[in-house]
């Protein structure tokens, strides 16, 4: 297995929408915003090579987008998409599959683009595009709460297209990677899990955890449409996380981009931050 891994963008939103009903006083100790309480965001993904496969985890904004739409975001920095995956070696036709972990705007929205005549086709023509068919019902027919979260035009030409694999159960996906499904943030978010030649498992962290911040069970995002549910998920999932030494890696930290976990007098909190080669290095 070989894993890379890039940055597409940077961006930044509200602190209080990242951190629900924590107050500032706390959660700006750890995570600090700007004067205008904004706190700055990152956008990475993961190149997976496994059994012959390659895997893209997530896509980015994509540029299907009004510029109104994107002034809300304050996006800067990164490598983009496609001169991202350049960088680690790879064309848009290398892609065999992308994992969608869910399907908000800033999750998919840069596997499908507009050609030169304005019709939709995929970034990826090779790749199966990978979503549990929760999220995708849930998408589909959204609460009030995600509605605006769920673009027609970022999902609907995968399926128009032929490229959706909607995943019913949770397990393996390709050799070494494991998929499990979470409901707090959204109905039926994948976190792709990759076994690495080590022995360590590498986790893609997602919306469960977005940032090492986010690990407090009570730290959660007012965009989770079930907050209770979040933080037993997220209990679960870390007692399980910190028994076996897996490592977390964080889609949005910008700060950290994966860290080892450890037992702390509060509860379970992030250990030792380091990049991806040096996880992978363990």
């Amino acid at each position: 297995m070989k894993i890379q891994s890039f940055n597409i963008a940077n961006f930044k939103v509200d602190g209080g929408a990242m951190f629900g009903v924590v107050p500032k006083v706390l959660w700006n100790k750890a995570y600090p915003a700007d004067e205008n309480n904004l706190i700055p965001l990152s956008l990475r993904t993961l190149v997976v090579e496994t059994g012959g496969r390659v895997i893209l985890t997530d896509n980015g904004f994509g540029d299907k987008q009004s510029e109104k739409f994107f002034s809300h975001f304050h996006i800067f920095g990164g490598d983009g998409l496609i001169s991202g995956l350049a960088k680690m070696g790879y064309k848009p036709e290398d892609i065999t599959d992308v994992i969608l972990t869910h399907l908000h705007y800033d999750h998919c929205g840069g596997g499908v683009k507009r050609n030169s005549s304005g019709e939709f086709e995929l970034v990826f023509p090779n790749a199966r595009y990978h979503v549990s068919k929760a999220q995708w019902e849930s998408a589909l027919n959204p609460n009030a709460r995600e509605a605006d979260s769920f673009l027609e035009e970022n999902m609907i030409p995968m399926r128009d297209l032929g490229a959706l694999n909607l995943i019913e159960k949770e397990g393996g996906i390709a050799p070494g990677v494991e998929i499990r499904f979470f409901n707090g943030h959204t109905r039926g978010q994948i976190v792709p899990i990759f076994s690495l030649p080590s022995g360590k498992k590498l986790v893609f962290a997602a919306d469960l955890f977005p940032s090492t911040a986010h690990i407090h069970l009570a730290w959660n995002m007012s965009y989770d449409v079930e907050p209770l549910v979040t933080m037993q998920e997220k209990e679960a999932f870390l007692n399980e996380a910190l028994q076996n030494g897996y490592i977390l890696y964080y889609q949005h930290d910008y700060f950290t981009e994966c860290s080892s976990l450890i037992q702390t007098p509060k509860g379970i909190r992030a250990g030792e931050r380091m990049t991806l080669d040096e996880a992978l290095a363990i």
